[in-house]
C-alpha cells in the first residue's frame, strides 16, 4: 500500500552542514498489515512518518502509494491524504478545545466536501468505540478522559475512510490501563476494515503486542527489520538487543553509552559503532569503523545491517 524507496531527507544544520534525518530507507506497509517503526528519540522516525504523509519532501528517493509515485501537487496531495491519515500522540494537542467532538470529527469530511456529514461522523465515532455516538456530539475535549480523546482523534481519521493510518506514538500520553484498549482498537480496525498502519514508537513492548513486522531505526537508517516474532524474540543487531533489554522480562540490561550522534556528523563505517556494546568489549572488526553498510531492502525476511552478523537470517 505504502512504500519508501531509497528515501533521504536532509535539513540545514549548524555551520552550513546538512543533517541527514533520513539517510537511505526502504520501508513498505502492505495491505492489512501493521508495521512498527521503533527507535530512540531523534533517530528519524517522525521525520520518516511525516515524509510518508507528504508533509516533508524527500531530498532523494521516492514514496509510492498503491504502486503510484506520490505527486506533490496540491490536488494530488489532497486526494492522497484521504487515503493516508495521521494519528498524533497527544490528543489534547490535536483537538481544538473550543470545538465539540462533532466539529473535530467533521473537519475532514468538510474539507473534502463529502456528503452525509452527520452519518460519517456517527459511523467514525462508533468504529472508534464511542457509542452511542450521538451522546458525544456536543461534548468538548476537556469533558472526556484521555482514552476517549484519543478515540476522537482516531475517529477524525476514520471519517475519511482511509486505507492507511500512520500513528505517531498513539498511546505514549495515556495511562497504562487505557493503552491496551487503544491497541485493541487498532487491531480491530485492521481486522474489520482491512486498514494498514505504520505505528511509530520507542516502545518495543507495544510493537510486540500489535505489529506484524518491525523495523528498527537508528540515526536515519533501518538497522534491523522482519516479522515481529522473529525480531523481538531473536534480535540480531546489537542496538535492537539493547532496546529489548529494558523490558521487564529481559535477563540483563544493556546500557548504551552516550547519545545518538549528531546527524550532521554521521560516524564512518557502521553508524552504531561508537555506542556498540560488542565493539566496546573488543569483539568488533576493522570494518565496523571504516566500511559503510549496505542499505537494507524492503522485504519480509529478517534482515540486519551489522558487520558482525549475517545480513539475512536464513534459518
Amino acid at each position: 500500500m505504502l512504500e519508501a524507496t531509497d528515501l533521504q531527507v536532509e535539513f540545514s544544520g549548524r555551520g552550513g552542514r546538512r543533517a541527514r534525518a533520513v539517510d537511505g530507507v526502504n520501508l513498505s506497509v502492505g495491505a492489512g498489515e501493521i508495521v512498527a517503526l521503533v527507535g530512540e528519540s531523534g533517530c528519524g522516525k517522525t521525520t520518516l512518518a511525516r515524509t510518508l504523509l507528504g508533509l516533508e519532501r524527500p531530498t532523494a528517493g521516492r514514496i509510492t502509494y498503491d504502486g503510484t509515485p506520490l505527486n506533490y501537487s496540491t490536488r494530488a496531495l489532497r486526494a492522497f491524504r484521504r487515503q493516508v491519515q495521521l494519528v498524533l500522540q497527544d490528543p489534547m494537542g490535536s483537538l481544538n478545545p473550543r470545538h465539540t467532538v462533532y466539529e473535530a470529527v467533521a473537519e475532514g469530511p468538510r474539507i473534502h466536501g463529502l456528503p452525509d456529514e452527520e452519518a460519517l461522523v456517527a459511523s467514525a465515532l462508533a468504529r472508534a468505540g464511542l457509542r452511542p455516538p450521538e451522546r458525544f456530539f456536543q461534548r468538548y475535549p476537556h469533558e472526556l478522559s484521555g482514552g476517549q480523546r484519543q478515540r476522537v482523534v482516531i475517529a477524525g481519521a476514520l471519517a475519511l475512510e482511509p486505507k492507511v493510518l500512520i500513528a505517531d506514538e498513539p498511546v505514549a500520553s495515556l495511562d497504562a490501563s487505557v493503552r491496551g484498549e487503544i491497541l485493541a482498537l487498532l487491531l480491530r480496525l485492521r481486522d474489520d476494515l482491512g486498514l494498514s498502519a505504520l505505528v511509530v514508537t520507542h516502545d518495543l513492548g507495544l510493537a510486540w503486542n500489535i505489529a506484524d513486522r518491525v523495523a528498527v531505526m537508528y540515526l536515519g537508517r533501518i538497522v534491523e527489520s522482519g516479522p515481529a516474532e522473529d525480531v523481538l524474540t531473536n534480535p540480531r543487531h546489537p542496538y535492537t538487543k539493547a532496546l529489548l533489554s529494558v523490558l521487564p522480562e529481559s535477563p540483563a540490561r544493556i546500557v548504551l553509552t552516550g547519545e545518538p550522534p549528531d546527524p550532521t556528523r554521521i560516524p564512518s563505517g557502521c553508524r552504531f559503532h561508537p555506542r556498540c556494546q560488542l565493539v566496546a568489549a573488543g569483539n568488533g572488526t576493522g570494518a565496523c569503523t571504516t566500511t559503510r553498510l549496505d542499505i537494507l531492502p524492503a522485504g519480509a525476511a529478517h534482515q540486519v545491517a551489522c558487520h558482525l552478523v549475517p545480513a539475512v537470517d536464513n534459518s
